[in-house]
C-alpha cells in the first residue's frame, strides 16, 4: 500500500505540470490580457475626458495607443510578457513552490487571498453536498433495487430521472424563481444574511442552512440522480449472482443476503467516485453560484477568466487540479477500504 501511494503522488507531479503549462500557454497567447486590458482603459479615459472639453478626436486618434511604447514595454516586464514562454512558466512554479500565486491584475491583492476568502464557503458547499448525495442515493438506490418495479421504484424513477433530465444551473434557476422570489420561502441569494454578525449561535446556524438548502439542491440534483441508478443496478446484479442465490438457498434470510453480502459489493462502484465528487464540489458550478450569488471559487474563477485576471485563473486552476488529483488517489483508498480483494502491491 505504502509503495502504491508513493507511486501515485509521484505521478501527481508530470500530470499537474502538463495542466499547468498547458493553461500557463493558453493565457499567453490569447488576446486581451492584462496589458492590453490596461490601454484600451487608458483609451477610454483619453476619449472621455475629451469628450468633456469638446476636442474632437479623428479615428485615426482614436485606434493609437494613449502609451507610449515604452510604457507598453514596461507593462509588459512588470506583467512577466517580455520573457519566453517556458521561462516565465518555469518562474511562476517557482513561486507556487514557494507558496506565492502571485497578485491579481483586477484586485491587487495577493492571489492565495482572495482564494483564501472563498474557500471556506465552497468546502462548505462541496463537503455537505458529497455526504449528503450519498446519504440519499444509497438507501434510495437499495430500496429501489428491492422494490424493483414497484410504485415506490417507478414514482422515484420519474423523479430522478426528472432531476437528471435538467442540469444544475436550470434547477438554480427555477428554484430561484418560484421558491425564493414568487414564495419567498427561501433567501433570494448569498451565503448569510446582512445581520448575521448580530445573531446568536443557534441563529447564525439556522441562518446558513436557510441560505444553503436551494444552492444544495441544485448541486446535488444531477449527482444525485446518476448515484442512485448505479447503485441499483449494481445491487440488482448482485442480487441476481449465483452466491446471493446459494446463499439464500442455504437458508440465509433474503435481507442478511443483501446487507451481509450484496450489499458491500455494489457500494465498489460508488466508492471509485468519491474523491472525484470531492474535487468536483470544492471547484463549484459558476452558473449554480452566480444565479444564487455564491461568492465560491466557481464564481471566482469563472469572473476571472472573463476580465482576463490570469493569475487568479491560474491559482484556481492550481487548487482546482490538485484536489483532482488527490481525489483519483483518494477514490484508490475507498475501493481498498470496501473491497478486500483490492491489493496494491
Amino acid at each position: 500500500m505504502t509503495s502504491y501511494l508513493l507511486r501515485r503522488l509521484l505521478l501527481v507531479i508530470p500530470t499537474f505540470l502538463g495542466i499547468t503549462l498547458l493553461v500557463f500557454t493558453i493565457t499567453r497567447f490569447v488576446p486581451g490580457g492584462p496589458v492590453d486590458k490596461i490601454i484600451s482603459e487608458s483609451q477610454r479615459m483619453s476619449f472621455g475626458k475629451g469628450g468633456e472639453t469638446g476636442q474632437s478626436t479623428s479615428q485615426t486618434d482614436q485606434d493609437a495607443s494613449p502609451l507610449s511604447p515604452e510604457q507598453i514595454e514596461e507593462l509588459k516586464v512588470f506583467y512577466g510578457f517580455d520573457k519566453p514562454v517556458l521561462i516565465s512558466y518555469v518562474t511562476w512554479l517557482v513561486k507556487v513552490l514557494k507558496f506565492d500565486l502571485g497578485t491579481s491584475t483586477r484586485y491587487y491583492d495577493p492571489v492565495w487571498d482572495i482564494i483564501k476568502d472563498k474557500l471556506p464557503v465552497s468546502i462548505y458547499y462541496g463537503l455537505v453536498t458529497t455526504i449528503l448525495t450519498y446519504l440519499i442515493c444509497i438507501p434510495l438506490g437499495v430500496l429501489k433495487a428491492i422494490k424493483h418495479r414497484t410504485f415506490i421504484d417507478n414514482t422515484s424513477s420519474v423523479l430522478v430521472l426528472v432531476g437528471y433530465a435538467l442540469p444544475g444551473f436550470i434547477m438554480a434557476i427555477i428554484l430561484f424563481v418560484w421558491p425564493a422570489a414568487r414564495w419567498d420561502w427561501f433567501p433570494l441569494g448569498g451565503f448569510v444574511s446582512d445581520e448575521f454578525e448580530d445573531l446568536a449561535f443557534l441563529e447564525q446556524a439556522w441562518d446558513i442552512f436557510h441560505h444553503s438548502v436551494l444552492p444544495m439542491i441544485a448541486y446535488m440534483v444531477g449527482g444525485l440522480a446518476t448515484m442512485t441508478f448505479l447503485m441499483k443496478n449494481t445491487l440488482m446484479d448482485n442480487l441476481a449472482a449465483d452466491y446471493i442465490r446459494t446463499a439464500i438457498a442455504k437458508g440465509l434470510s433474503f435481507n442478511r443476503a443483501v446487507f451481509r453480502h450484496a450489499f458491500r459489493n455494489s457500494i465498489i462502484p460508488l466508492a471509485t467516485h468519491f474523491g472525484n465528487n470531492i474535487g468536483l464540489f470544492l471547484a463549484g458550478s459558476f452558473l449554480i453560484e452566480k444565479v444564487f450569488n455564491i461568492d465560491g471559487l466557481g464564481l471566482l474563477g469563472f469572473e476571472s477568466l472573463v476580465e482576463r485576471d490570469y493569475p487568479v485563473v491560474l491559482g484556481v486552476l492550481v487548487i482546482s487540479s490538485l484536489l483532482g488529483l488527490l481525489g483519483n488517489i483518494l477514490s484508490d483508498l475507498c475501493v481498498a477500504l470496501v473491497d478486500p480483494r483490492v491489493k496494491f502491491d
